[in-house]
């Protein structure tokens, strides 16, 4: 055996340990109340939209809400080292913590955690841009990238992966809130007083923001098969695209109140969850 295979495992453990310190701890629940409150305001404008008003019901238009006022700059910069900090989190869960665990679940917390690691990283990327007044569009960011994409060999099968991707993040999701695996995450704020409004919260917030992935996810596998990248409008076109349909606005109005819940959610989590 080599040195460096000797020492592997006390890095590992050097860097769990460094993974669980103080510091991430605290970015990470911030980071968690910050996507706790994009979610209340992304429903917010759901609901507004569904009542024939305007809005982006994407993150990009509750980071613009956020970002207004002059204090708007720092505090796009403070939620940005929030969100790094739980890229960062998601990244030690899916990696370090899980290292000693069977190969299946060890699987299964890599593409789950994983996954969400690389979407905050994202989110964190957008919120820096909205602080150096770089301020991008979502509908039209996921427009391009499908866009871009599908003039390469191979584009339109990358999109079908990302499409795949966000679908199984949505189901993902919803089965979670339906098996409410996320008790664990708050099994010492949960008692019987509170139990009931907590599964309620977590159940309908689950499943509204699996269901809005879903439909998301779906607009890039359209785009794939069709070769039509403008069909790829991200979290807002898919929202919008509802009222299209039969009793299309009230499922719009039922997701954005479920984003609401786990908005609301998200902030009970950031403040008394288990990291």
């Amino acid at each position: 055996m080599s040195a460096g295979e000797s020492n592997r495992p006390g890095i590992a453990d050097t860097a769990e340990s460094i993974s669980d310190g103080l510091a991430l701890d605290i970015a990470a629940r911030f980071g968690f109340a910050v996507l706790g409150v994009v979610h209340i305001l992304i429903g917010v404008i759901a609901l507004q939209v569904a009542a024939g008003g305007d809005g982006q019901a994407e993150p990009t238009g509750a980071l613009e809400q956020l970002a207004s006022g002059s204090a708007g700059p720092w505090t796009m910069w403070a939620c940005a080292i929030g969100c790094w900090g739980l890229a960062l989190w998601q990244l030690s869960e899916s990696t370090l913590r899980y290292r000693r665990k069977p190969v299946g679940k060890r699987l299964e917390k890599a593409v789950s955690s994983g996954s969400l690691a690389v979407t905050y990283g994202i989110m964190a990327v957008t919120m820096a841009r909205f602080a150096l007044g770089d301020a991008p569009d979502s509908s039209e960011f996921t427009r391009e990238f499908t866009r871009t994409m599908m003039a390469y060999p191979l584009g339109s099968f990358i999109v079908l992966v990302v499409g795949g991707t966000v679908l199984g993040i949505g189901v993902y999701f919803i089965v979670k809130g339906l098996r409410r695996t996320f008790r664990p995450e708050l099994e010492h704020f949960v008692d019987l007083r509170r139990g009931a409004v907590i599964d309620a919260l977590g159940v309908l917030g689950h499943v509204a923001k699996g269901v809005a992935l879903i439909l998301m996810g779906l607009l890039f596998v359209v785009a794939a098969i069709t070769n039509q990248p403008s069909r790829s409008t991200g979290l807002d076109g898919s929202l919008k695209a509802l009222q299209d349909h039969p009793f299309g606005n009230g499922i719009l109005i039922a997701i954005a109140v479920g984003l609401i819940f786990y908005g609301v959610f998200a902030i009970i989590r950031a403040r008394f969850g288990r990291m």
